[in-house]
């Protein structure tokens, strides 16, 4: 191990050993495939990059030279296809090995890689190519997502489909195309300054927006993979999730490349509490960080029998941590839960770092990487205590936040006259300064880890002939944090049932992500609204968690 993260930045301690301060610095044109993956590739061509494997039994392990090779390759068959600098391209690959060199290539060409989930639908898949668009996707077959884009509809600038994983008329095999090309690349010339990717973020006022991050949000995850996750350079750190979500840029790619240590991948159908468990010991892993739903799990399903050994750190995000899943995780491993707190378009705005005692129920303390503070309506920081909104500070922009939204220039200029990215979540802390997260000041819904629009799936829902007006929002739930709730008018000539409740129900299944469709579906007559007509969800959500106590 060779400490590359250090050239990268600077690092302040407390007397007590706890990171205090972080500054960064780097070239113009640092490019996280050829100035991190190759460099350790040419002076430790052995180190782990990545052990994969997945619930048929097959395992998969490459070195940091695997992976600059596999880049490579993949970077020239694209350039061979006319892909290049600047290009958007979806990434859909779930857990697949591929991503991680995908990932890379896209990096060394320039392009601009879209993360996103495989469960995306016709109506997710048309926004998202028309809102960026996309001229290419590279996708697993192992999933229906490839059905999405082949049924969509009016998306011209797609002119390049490829698939991983075999091979699917209409598409381009890219595994079949990288493995003819050579394992050599010649540096392409990038700025750091320029955009390496997009995450489309959800929104409660319209469809989902699009985080731009340049060619330095890996530097800005530093802090999340030596910090709050502890990796260790010669062990195995395992981030539970999507490949399509920001988690997978926080905790299983960037920061842990750059301190030189293994991420453990596992692709599975379904998420399965014991095997997760087993694997933790089967393969040793050190450190550990998914949502507090997935805690939940774990324990329920029981810890006893299971080698849990291995583990030297586990961390959370996410979502709010219950304390009874700190305690009990606490007593069945002896490791307290690090939380953090951050978002789509950061790395973490907060956390409980290397060496410091968590509080349980506490998201930890401001990162030192960046300026946060909590303010009022009127933009004047909260005295401990008192509830405000998270702000960060974006005058000196450090790398980690968003350089802004793409095409999006009302929102961007706002965010460039204020000098501040506001997160609108709100919180209060407490006189040592750590951070307590109160909700947000939008409608955006948590379930079981994910961040779910209410736009989203209304608009869905008014797709379907009964439904006149309807409003989404969270309902509590003791295992996913919130529940997806419809409140529903019907059109005239329909009335409530117990089979149209089901219809609408896989009406948003079949047209959206599955884990967006309203398990809570409830009829109304109308809906609360202002008296300018805009409805009023803070009133049902107010009347549901009333119902529940």
């Amino acid at each position: 191990m060779r400490d590359i993260h250090l050239r990268y930045v600077d690092e302040e301690y407390g007397g007590d050993g706890v990171i205090k301060k972080v500054s960064t610095h780097h070239p113009a044109d640092f490019n996280f495939g050829y100035d991190i993956v190759d460099d350790i590739a040419a002076n430790d061509p052995g180190r782990r990059a990545l052990v994969w494997c997945d619930d048929r039994g097959e395992e998969r392990t490459f070195t940091f030279k695997d992976i600059s090779e596999m880049s490579n390759r993949v970077a020239n068959f694209l350039v061979s296809e006319g892909i290049g600098k600047g290009d958007a391209v979806l990434v859909i690959l779930k857990h697949s090995y591929q991503f991680w060199y995908v990932s890379v290539a896209l990096c060394k060409i320039g392009a601009v890689m879209i993360p996103a989930t495989y469960m995306l639908r016709k109506h997710d898949v048309e926004y998202r190519i028309k809102a960026s668009s996309a001229k290419a996707a590279v996708c697993t077959v192992n999933c229906g997502v490839c059905d999405a884009f082949d049924e969509a509809d009016d998306i011209p600038t797609l002119k390049k489909r490829y698939t991983v994983n075999g091979g699917r008329e209409g598409w381009t095999d890219l595994d079949a195309g990288a493995a003819a090309c050579s394992p050599e690349l010649e540096r392409i010339p990038t700025r750091a300054d320029e955009i390496m990717m997009m995450y489309f973020t959800s929104g409660t006022s319209g469809f989902p927006k699009m985080a731009m991050h340049s060619h330095t949000y890996p530097i800005g995850s530093i802090v999340n993979a030596k910090h709050w996750h502890c990796v260790d350079p010669d062990g195995l750190h395992f981030s539970i999730a999507d490949t399509g979500w920001a988690k997978t840029a926080w905790g299983k790619i960037f920061g842990q490349w750059m301190m030189e240590a293994a991420v453990f991948v596992f692709e599975y159908e379904r998420f399965e509490p014991e095997a997760i468990l087993e694997l933790i010991g089967r393969y040793g892993i050190t450190t550990l960080c998914c949502p507090p739903t997935m805690y939940r799990m774990l324990l329920n399903a029981g810890l006893e029998g299971h080698d849990l050994s291995s583990l030297r750190n586990a961390c959370t995000a996410g979502e709010a941590l219950n304390p009874d899943t700190f305690e009990s995780w606490y007593r069945g491993t002896g490791l307290r839960i690090m939380e953090a707190y951050g978002q789509t378009e950061t790395s973490a705005i907060a956390g409980t770092f290397r060496g410091m005692t968590p509080r349980p129920g506490s998201m930890g303390v401001p990162s030192p990487q960046y300026e946060v503070d909590i303010v009022d309506a009127e933009g004047r920081s909260c005295p401990a205590g008192v509830d405000g909104e998270v702000v960060i500070g974006i005058r000196d922009r450090p790398p980690g936040i968003t350089v802004g939204y793409f095409r999006d220039e009302a929102r961007n200029g706002e965010m460039e006259r204020s000098g501040l990215h506001r997160t609108g979540d709100i919180a209060w802390r407490d006189e040592d300064g750590f951070l307590w997260y109160v909700g947000r000041n939008d409608d955006i819904i948590k379930s079981s880890g994910y961040r779910i629009s209410p736009f989203e799936i209304e608009s869905v829902l008014m797709e379907h002939p009964a439904v006149l007006e309807c409003a989404v929002t969270g309902v509590p739930d003791p295992v996913r944090g919130q529940l997806v709730k419809a409140t529903v008018v019907l059109r005239e000539g329909y009335g409530p049932s117990e089979n149209l409740r089901k219809e609408l129900q896989g009406h948003v299944k079949r047209k959206t992500a599955p884990y967006k469709y309203p398990r809570a579906l409830e009829f109304t007559d109308q809906l609360p609204k202002t008296t300018s007509g805009k409805v009023m969800r803070v009133t049902i959500r107010k009347r549901d968690s009333e119902m529940s106590e």
